[in-house]
């Protein structure tokens, strides 16, 4: 049995939305085996699947399918999370520093910083 890589992902609440599952896999966000999915491709149970959420990538192992949405209760039984727990607490704490000041980088596409953020910045840096 196999099922759409992106109804699984909206299936184990990994996306909020199918739409933003199937946007995720179209944009490359996820992959199987080193390599970007689309969102049709079949899904298998053992496989691993890679969600690149940054500041870090997530890795997830296919535990059990599911086509219809379930409780996050048994989501838990049908998906485990794999990803190594250095990465783990780098997410913790770039949610702990919501303007990302800790990481210098910005995302691409996010534009110039506001004068606020410029402002932040600039405190923090000290100048």
């Amino acid at each position: 049995m196999s099922i759409r890589i992106d109804q699984w992902l909206w299936a184990v609440r990994l996306y909020k939305t199918r739409s933003l599952a199937n946007q995720a896999c179209r944009g490359g966000k996820v992959q199987i085996a080193g390599s970007a999915v689309k969102p049709a491709r079949p899904l298998r149970e053992n496989e691993i699947v890679q969600i690149k959420q940054p500041p870090i990538v997530r890795l997830f192992q296919v535990k059990k399918l599911a086509v219809k949405r379930v409780s996050a209760a048994l989501a838990r039984e049908l998906v485990e999370e794999i990803t190594p727990a250095p990465e783990l607490e780098k997410l913790a704490l770039a949610r702990r520093d919501p303007l990302g000041l800790i990481f210098a980088a910005r995302d691409r596409g996010s534009g110039r910083p506001t004068k606020r953020e410029r402002r932040e910045l600039e405190k923090l840096q000290g100048t």
